[in-house]
C-alpha cells in the first residue's frame, strides 16, 4: 500500500464526514420543521357540557343534557335527556331551540288531557268522536334525527335539491277545521317553530290545534304559559317581530308567494328563488327569516349569490347555519356598516361601505386544522383576484376559536369577533 494511495482514501473519508455534518443539521432543521407543522393543525377533542354551557342549558325543568359533547371542529353536539324522550341535536343554537320545544311540550301536555279533549269530540258526532280518540291515544316514541351538519356542509358544497313532496303544506282537512291557524297560533304564543322537526311537538301541538277545531276548549286561554316558553316580544328585533307575525299569521302557500315576491324584488331569478323555496332542507320559517334578513340589504347586490349558496344545505344543522348567516349579515348592515355587495370565493364574503370584508361563520367553537388553513388561503387568493386593493377582513362567529385558530387567523389580517350572537339575538 502506497503513501499516496493512503492519502487519497484519507482525503475521501474527510470528505464523506464533511458532507455528513453538513447534511445532519440541515435534516435536523427539516425534521423539526415537518413535526412543527403536523404538530400546528388541531385534532378536535370532546368536551365535558360544563366547559361549553351555561348552567341554564345543561340542566332544567324536563331536561338535562349529558355530560360528555362531541366536537366536529365546527359545532358541538349534544345528547339530551328529557321527560319526553332522547333527543340528538347538533349546534349551542340547535339546543337552546330544544330546550323551548321541551318547556312548549310540558305546556301542552297541561292542557285538554283525556276527557276535556274527548268531551268536545262527543259533541261533533260518532266519527268525530272517533277521530278525536285517535288524537289522544296515538302514542309518541321519537328520537330526534341526527343531523350530519356543518362539517358535511363544507366538506361536500353541491347543488340543492327540490323536493317532490312538501309535507309542510296544510293538508286539505286541516283547513276545514281550522287546525293550521290555530297551530300557528299556539306556536307563536309558545315562542316555538311551528314547523319543528321535534315530532313530540308536532303531536302535541296538533293535538291542541285539532282540539279548538273540534270545538273542546279555547287554546289561548287554556294554555298555561311558564318555564320561558312564551315569546318575549320586547327582546327581539324588528325584523324577528314581523317575521314572527308573518309565520303566526301566513299559510306555507302564502309565506312561499311573498318570500317570491321579496326575492324577484331583489334581483334574484324566479327559476333559482323557486328552487330555494321548494328546497327540502328550509322549512318556511327558515325560508322566512333568510328573506327577511336579506331584504334588509338594501340595495345591496349578490344577494342572489347567497341564494345560490344556501342550496348546498342538506339537512336541518346546515339550513340553520345559512339561517344564522343571514341573520349576521342583517345586524353587520344595520348596526356597523351597511353591507354593499356579497359574493362566494369559496366562503361567503360581503363588502361593507366601511371597506371590510364580512366573513359571517355560525359556529360553536373552531380549531385550526389542514380545511381551515386551506379555506382562509383560497378564498383570500380568489378575492384578491377578483377585487384590486386589500381588504380588511373581520370573521363574525356565533362562538368561539381556539387561541391557534384565532392566532393564524389574525396573522393573516383577518380580525375575529367571537359570540356575535349574543349581540344579534338569534331567532330561536
Amino acid at each position: 500500500m502506497t503513501k499516496s494511495w493512503r492519502r487519497r482514501r484519507n482525503h475521501a473519508r474527510l470528505r464523506r464526514l464533511r458532507r455528513f455534518f453538513l447534511l445532519v443539521p440541515a435534516a435536523l432543521i427539516l425534521m423539526a420543521a415537518f413535526a412543527w407543522g403536523a404538530s400546528s393543525y388541531e385534532v378536535p377533542r370532546n368536551r365535558r357540557a360544563s366547559e361549553v354551557l351555561a348552567p341554564s342549558l345543561i340542566s332544567g325543568p324536563h331536561f338535562r343534557v349529558r355530560d360528555q359533547v362531541v366536537a366536529d371542529g365546527y359545532m358541538y353536539r349534544f345528547t339530551v335527556d328529557s321527560d319526553f324522550g332522547t333527543f340528538a341535536v347538533g349546534g349551542e343554537y340547535g339546543l337552546r331551540k330544544l330546550i323551548k320545544e321541551i318547556q312548549a311540550i310540558a305546556a301542552l301536555r297541561r292542557v285538554g288531557q283525556g276527557q276535556a279533549v274527548l268531551t268536545g269530540a262527543r259533541q261533533q258526532g260518532r266519527e268525530t268522536l272517533q277521530f278525536g280518540a285517535h288524537l289522544v291515544t296515538n302514542p309518541v316514541n321519537t328520537l330526534a334525527s341526527v343531523p350530519q351538519g356543518v362539517a358535511k356542509l363544507f366538506s361536500n358544497i353541491s347543488s340543492g335539491l327540490n323536493n317532490t313532496h312538501d309535507p309542510r303544506r296544510d293538508t286539505i282537512a286541516e283547513k276545514v277545521l281550522n287546525v293550521s291557524d290555530a297551530k300557528r297560533r299556539v306556536a307563536y304564543d309558545l315562542g316555538v317553530d311551528v314547523y319543528s322537526s321535534n315530532r313530540v311537538l308536532q303531536n302535541e301541538l296538533d293535538r291542541v290545534a285539532r282540539a279548538q277545531g273540534l270545538g273542546s276548549l279555547g287554546v289561548s286561554a287554556a294554555i298555561p304559559y311558564g318555564g320561558g316558553a312564551a315569546v318575549n316580544l320586547s327582546r327581539m328585533s324588528r325584523t324577528a317581530r314581523e317575521t314572527n307575525r308573518l309565520l303566526r299569521d301566513e299559510s306555507p302557500g302564502t309565506l312561499h308567494t311573498l318570500n317570491l315576491q321579496k326575492l324577484q324584488a331583489m334581483g334574484v331569478d324566479r327559476g333559482l328563488a323557486e328552487r330555494f323555496l321548494s328546497h327540502f332542507a328550509f322549512t318556511p320559517r327558515h325560508d322566512t327569516i333568510i328573506v327577511a334578513c336579506l331584504e334588509r340589504l338594501s340595495g345591496a347586490r349578490g344577494r342572489d349569490a347567497f341564494i345560490r349558496f344556501a342550496l348546498a344545505a342538506h339537512d336541518e344543522e346546515s339550513a340553520n347555519f345559512f339561517q344564522n348567516m343571514a341573520e349576521t349579515l342583517r345586524a353587520y348592515h344595520e348596526t356597523v356598516s351597511p353591507i354593499r355587495e356579497i359574493f362566494v370565493p369559496g366562503v361567503l364574503m360581503a363588502q361593507a361601505a366601511n371597506g371590510a370584508v364580512l366573513i359571517p361563520f355560525p359556529l360553536d367553537h373552531a380549531v385550526w386544522s389542514l380545511r381551515a388553513e386551506r379555506a382562509v388561503k383560497n378564498s383570500q387568493a380568489a378575492y384578491r383576484a377578483s377585487r384590486r386593493g386589500p381588504a380588511k377582513f373581520e370573521l363574525w362567529v356565533t362562538g368561539t376559536l381556539s387561541p391557534l385558530a384565532r392566532q393564524h387567523f389574525q396573522a393573516q389580517g383577518i380580525k375575529v369577533v367571537e359570540h356575535v350572537d349574543r349581540r344579534i339575538g338569534m331567532m330561536d
